[in-house]
Parts: C-alpha cells; sequence; structure tokens
C-alpha cells in the first residue's frame, strides 16, 4: 500500500503532460510492468485512442470490439494470459464519468488477486490527475478525437460537465450525435447534498449561431442557480438574457428538473422541445408537462413549475426533437413508437450505454443515413436515497 501512495504522490507532483509515463515508471518499480499505455474514449465513444501517440499513425482500439473495450464497457478490469506476458486492462472512470482504459502488461508470476485492486486505486488517481490537468495541457482533450471537431461541436464539448454521474441515489449517462458536428443541444446537472439539477437544451439553428446561442442560455442558467435561485427565477433570467441579446429573434428550448435526493420529488419546467419518458415496471409511457414559452421568445416571460415524483427503480430518458421527430424512410417519427421499443429493449444495460444504444438504433431507423438534426439522449436511474420516501402525494404531472 506504500508504493500505491507513492505512485499517487508522484502523479500529484508531476507535469501536467507526464502522467502516464510517472504512472509507468511507478508500475515498473511496484510490479515489474513492461508496458503502460492509455487509451481514452473518443467523443462518439466509438474508439479508444492512445495518449500520447501520434497522430493519425496510431491505430485505434474500437470499443466494441477488443479487450480494452471490454473493461471498459463492462468498468471491470480485463485480463488476457499469454504464454510470457499477462495484459490487464483496467477501467479508469471518476465519480462515474468513463475516461478511458490503463493498460498494463505484467510478467506471468504477478499475484493479480493482489495487484488488480491496488491498480485500481491507481487507475481513480490518474483519472482525478488528469482532470485537473487538462487545465494546463491540450494532451488529454487531443487524445479523444478520433476526427477534428468543428467550431460549434468544440464549444459545446467544453461546455459540457461530462458524459456520465454516478452517486448513490442516481446515475446518469448522456450522449449527442453527431458527436463532431453538434451544434444547438446540449445537457447540464449539478448535485447537492440535497437535490440534483438537469438541464436539457436545444439552441435553435445551425453551425456557429447556434452554439453561441446554447452557451449564453447554459452560462445564464448556472449564474442563476448558482446565487441560490429556485427553478422559475432560473428560467426567467435566462429568458432576460437570450431576449436581452437576441431581442426575439432567436431562442432556446429547455427542460428544467431539479430532483429532491431525499423523496424522489421533482420540480419540472418545460420551455419548449426536450422531452421526457419513464420506464417503471417495463411499462414505458411519456411525461408531459404544460408546454410554456422558449427562453428568449418574447421579453419577461413567466415561468411555473411542475411536480411529479421518482420511485427507485424509475429510468428516465430525455431526448431532444432530433431523436423523436426522426423519421424512418416510411415517415413514421421515432418518438410515436421506436423511442419506447428501444427504452424497452435496453432495460438492461447501465445508464451509460443507453443513449449510445438508443442512438445507434435511431440512426438504423432512420434508414443508415445522416440524421438532419442534432440528436441528444440522457438517462438518468433513480435509486433512491436509503430511508427516503419511495413516493410523494399529489403529481401533477406523469402520475
Amino acid at each position: 500500500m506504500e508504493e500505491i501512495t507513492a505512485v499517487e504522490q508522484a502523479l500529484r507532483r508531476a507535469a501536467p503532460d507526464l502522467l502516464v509515463s510517472v504512472v509507468e515508471e511507478g508500475l515498473r518499480e511496484l510490479c515489474g510492468a513492461r508496458r503502460v499505455e492509455l487509451r481514452l474514449a473518443d467523443y462518439g465513444l466509438r474508439s479508444l485512442q492512445l495518449v500520447g501517440g501520434v497522430p493519425d499513425a496510431t491505430p485505434a482500439v474500437l470499443i466494441h470490439d477488443s479487450p480494452q473495450g471490454r473493461a471498459f464497457g463492462a468498468q471491470e478490469p480485463y485480463v488476457i494470459r499469454a504464454a510470457d506476458s499477462v495484459e490487464a486492462h483496467l477501467p479508469v472512470t471518476v465519480r462515474g464519468d468513463r475516461m478511458g482504459v490503463l493498460t498494463v502488461v505484467l510478467p506471468t508470476t504477478s499475484d493479480l488477486a493482489l495487484l488488480l485492486p491496488e491498480l485500481g486505486h491507481i487507475c481513480e488517481a490518474l483519472g482525478h490527475e488528469i482532470l485537473v490537468a487538462e487545465r494546463d495541457t491540450d494532451l488529454y482533450v487531443l487524445a479523444r478525437r478520433a476526427a477534428r471537431l468543428t467550431l460549434a461541436a468544440e464549444m459545446q464539448w467544453q461546455l459540457l460537465p461530462g458524459r456520465s454521474c454516478a452517486r448513490p441515489e442516481f446515475a446518469l449517462g448522456a450522449h449527442l450525435e453527431p458527436a463532431y458536428a453538434i451544434f444547438g443541444d446540449n445537457y447540464d446537472w449539478s448535485a447537492s447534498s440535497d437535490h440534483l439539477t438537469l438541464t436539457v437544451t436545444n439552441g435553435m439553428g445551425e453551425g456557429i449561431e447556434a452554439a453561441l446561442l446554447t452557451n449564453l442560455a447554459i452560462n445564464a442558467l448556472r449564474n442563476a442557480r448558482r446565487a441560490g435561485l429556485g427553478l422559475a427565477d432560473q428560467a426567467a433570467l435566462a429568458d432576460q438574457a437570450v431576449y436581452a441579446q437576441y431581442r426575439g429573434s432567436a431562442f432556446v428550448s429547455v427542460l428544467l428538473l431539479r430532483f429532491d435526493l431525499a423523496t424522489g420529488e421533482v420540480e419540472a419546467l418545460d420551455a419548449g422541445s426536450p422531452r421526457l419518458w419513464r420506464l417503471r415496471d417495463r411499462s414505458v409511457e411519456p411525461i408531459s408537462f404544460d408546454a410554456q414559452l422558449p427562453l428568449g421568445m418574447f421579453e419577461e416571460s413567466v415561468y411555473v413549475p411542475q411536480r411529479f415524483t421518482v420511485r427507485p427503480g424509475d429510468r428516465l430518458l430525455f431526448g431532444s426533437d432530433g431523436v423523436y421527430d426522426a423519421a424512418s424512410p416510411e415517415g413514421e417519427s421515432y418518438g410515436h413508437r421506436a423511442l419506447a421499443r428501444a427504452l424497452t429493449a435496453t432495460r438492461l444495460l447501465p445508464p451509460t450505454q443507453v443513449p449510445g444504444a438508443v442512438l445507434r438504433e435511431l440512426a438504423a431507423y432512420h434508414g443508415g443515413t445522416p440524421l438532419e438534426d442534432d440528436a441528444l439522449v440522457v438517462c438518468l436511474d433513480w435509486n433512491g436515497r436509503e430511508g427516503g420516501q419511495d413516493s410523494v402525494p399529489s403529481e401533477t404531472a406523469g402520475s
């Protein structure tokens, strides 16, 4: 354990671009590691990209067809034994946000029963240090790119809180497509000791104009939330900020929710196009709210939250109009029936994998041709808090 602590301390002292080298040197001394490599998941969640590799010269590893991908998907170590070595692939994850996979090649004499838990501690420390190091280096951001991002996509990905988040009360996963050319769709979340605030956003327009509009709305909502304002006032402040800038010529659709972590009671405010479906006891149903004006459409709009309740075991799926309005070759929208089937079919997957699975199903449903709009899916599994209420009476939406 002292050796593990020494590696963690060395990581804290290391230059931002030398984290993998520090881990490799530490594991060479600790367990005779012959090779160490770190791969991070790309923006499209299709491949694992080598950190420090030569661009366009280092082949990527597919998430869905590789040993590294098995460790990433299952979030468990995956070990391959050969005649002269042992190859261990371990997930690098921070607070539920799946970042990538650390691969360590070891001697055949390695005691994996003792070593794998120690390597897991190092992976956790490495993930935390990467998040800190990204303030000072582009190394890890560049490693996530299987292709060049558009400027609009660059702005949107920098705005996001992460791709997943987990706490005892809930687990979240989200994904955007087209990952390298997204422009208007976005999501945001923030958890405190008592509440989870979740925002699903769709800014009108295309390209850089849509990205600028969404950036303004998200930061206005964050500013209001961090000032301690309630849900209605958060929406009102963001509405004023967008209207002041665009005078009604552009607006932002948003679904804004605030979950009470102790009771499962939810405040919800529907100001536009993002929609919500609930999977409960294998039954899927849409949760609808009174439609209110999108942010910035008119001056000084008034917003009124509604309430509903989630129960332990509930799964919520949030989708933008690029998801539920996408049409099959026959002209039927995905949200009419197919989305409910996809949500049922993916019920055994963890929430981190559901958005990608739904978007792959959506692409097939659309006939394999490029989608006409951004597509955003967020999946939330509600576990509830031990000792909390399973239900709260007087729901006004989504009984």
